[in-house]
């Protein structure tokens, strides 16, 4: 068996090689010929058998170029094949003007009704293109129009969707009051926190301040001395403390009056101090049993 890929080949004993001479036969005229392979593009019938071809059977055929046919620059082809029953020669060529194939000889093209009707000339073919182009913007246009309506209407439905939550919240309310007995009148305006905060923390400072002018005001009426009184003297004092004190608390029908011991104790108590205060921690280990080993330093 010999060799696929030969280097050398074998040369007779009597080869010659000075009798080998170029011929230079004169180049093909007329149109470019070439075989190919290609499918069938329309349904046809042969018009010397009646055997029909269908779209999509493939041939093999041979393709020609002709020079002189040409369509607005664009080269048109003509292609050769058999007839598969008679073996009849069927011509077809090219048609870039419709963007089709044109069946020249050996067939008929088979009626194809949606074709019919397809011819216009070229001012019939710019008016449905134009036609066409203003149905595009048309509906581009409308698209926009409905987008925008869509719009609009969902923005409707919340603000509707808002007030009927509201209005539901106040018949919640109004049902509940009247439930409790309570009248129900205009709710004042919420405070944001931060001016709720400023406030709480007035008031505090002012209720401060306030309590601390009242300290100092009854430890300066009441006598400074070192608790030792006599008869007279402690009445007299008894009396300048109650009389002190009562200024500073509200008239009661029937309340009893401050005593003494109630005035020292209000005169020995410091004023009120917002200074953070850090509790001790509590030793719960005496409580457990647990001996705490000295410290060595």
């Amino acid at each position: 068996m010999s060799e696929r890929k030969v280097l050398t080949k074998y040369y007779p004993p009597d080869f010659d090689p000075s009798q080998l001479k170029r011929v230079r036969g004169p180049k093909a005229t007329g149109p470019k010929v070439q075989t190919v392979r290609l499918a069938a593009p329309f349904s046809m019938k042969c018009t010397s058998c009646g055997e029909y071809i269908y779209k999509g059977r493939k041939f093999n055929a041979r393709k020609e170029t002709p020079q002189d046919e040409k369509y607005l620059g664009i080269q048109i082809f003509r292609f050769y094949i058999r007839c598969t029953r008679c073996s009849g020669q069927i011509t077809f060529k090219t048609d870039p003007k419709n963007q089709d194939y044109a069946c020249e000889s050996g067939a008929k093209r088979s009626t194809e009704p949606w074709r019919v009707g397809l011819e216009e000339t070229d001012e019939q073919r710019l008016d449905r293109l134009e036609r066409e182009e203003q149905q595009e913007e048309e509906e581009q246009r409308n698209a926009m129009v409905e987008l925008e309506a869509k719009t609009v209407d969902a923005k409707r439905e919340m603000a509707v969707a808002d007030a009927l939550d509201e209005i539901r919240t106040r018949n919640a309310r109004l049902e509940r009051a009247n439930a409790d007995g309570v009248e129900v009148g205009v709710a004042a305006p919420v405070d944001t926190d931060a001016e709720r905060q400023d406030k709480e923390d007035a008031e505090a400072a002012k209720r401060a301040f306030e309590f601390a002018r009242q300290v100092d005001s009854m430890t300066e009426e009441l006598p400074d001395d070192d608790g030792v009184y006599d008869n007279n003297g402690a009445a007299s004092s008894s009396a300048s403390t109650s009389s002190s004190v009562s200024a500073f608390t509200p008239e009661t029908s029937g309340s009893p009056a401050p005593k003494p011991e109630s005035a020292a104790a209000s005169r020995d108590m410091p004023p009120p101090s917002f200074k953070r205060v850090v509790k001790k921690k509590k030793d719960h280990s005496a409580k457990l049993g647990i001996k705490k080993k000295p410290s060595l330093v």
